[in-house]
């Protein structure tokens, strides 16, 4: 299969002050298939949203190498970066940060538009198709005050796959949610990986990562184990046996 991410030796430190540092990242090499759906999970301060920030260009990395697609993207201007991450990247976060002074559709066709030479009409179309999918049809001219957050959430994955992407990166995206509302979550980004969209996703939550097909471990700043399944077919698969899987494989690790 085609890799979509190599990431290569990152290296990730802070300066917190005169001769002190904090070494968040330490050496970490990952690739990421193209069409694959992964989590990565981990104690607090391992390191996770600080992999996934680094490998998506939404951080620059201290040392090592960043490729998309083929193209080392660590040296990029910030210009070109964000370009990418308009274009070819989808971002969903435990805090959505929609616009308070649109609707939830024009938050959704906002990224879109920032495009010169867009059909409006188009956008707005495929806006509400997306809307249609997640099961929000009836929110598209409400405001973030009008919607639950688990409907925002919803609107949150519209307007990470508005521009079509080849990868959405997720942190935490369930995290403030209940149990129905992250099974909903998860069934639409399972649906979205099955149409082949790649998925990178955080996550302290054992059945988040249950319905992943690989899901990474992470310890001070170091890959330390990982796990690979089968894609999850929801049809079939027991989800119950995915969960004690990895319940074993950790508990296995001493995790």
């Amino acid at each position: 299969m085609t890799k979509i991410i190599e990431a290569i030796s990152l290296n990730k430190k802070v300066e917190l002050g005169k001769d002190n540092e904090l070494h968040i990242l330490k050496d970490v090499t990952l690739e990421i298939e193209d069409g694959e759906f992964l989590s990565v999970m981990g104690p607090s301060g391992s390191g996770k949203s600080t992999l996934l920030y680094n490998v998506s260009g939404m951080d620059r990395i201290t040392s090592g190498h960043v490729k998309f697609k083929g193209q080392e993207i660590g040296g990029l201007k910030e210009e070109e970066l964000a370009k990418i991450r308009l274009k070819n990247m989808g971002f969903i976060f435990q805090d959505i940060n929609l616009l308070k002074n649109l609707s939830l559709i024009d938050n959704v066709m906002f990224p879109a538009l920032v495009s010169k030479d867009v059909d409006k009409k188009a956008v707005h179309q495929k806006a509400k198709k997306l809307f249609e999918m997640t099961g929000i049809k009836k929110l598209e001219e409400h405001n973030i005050s009008q919607a639950s957050g688990g409907q925002l959430q919803r609107v949150g994955i519209c307007r990470a796959l508005i521009n079509d992407p080849d990868i959405i990166f997720g942190d935490e995206p369930t995290g403030a949610l209940d149990s129905k509302s992250t099974e909903g979550i998860m069934s639409i980004l399972a649906e979205v990986n099955k149409k082949g969209t790649t998925i990178m996703i955080v996550t302290h939550d054992v059945k988040v990562a249950a319905k992943t097909e690989r899901v990474l471990y992470m310890v001070d700043g170091n890959i330390v184990a990982q796990k690979k399944m089968h894609k999850y077919d929801g049809q079939h698969d027991d989800i119950k046996e995915r969960e004690e899987s990895i319940m074993k494989w950790l508990v296995e690790n001493g995790f």
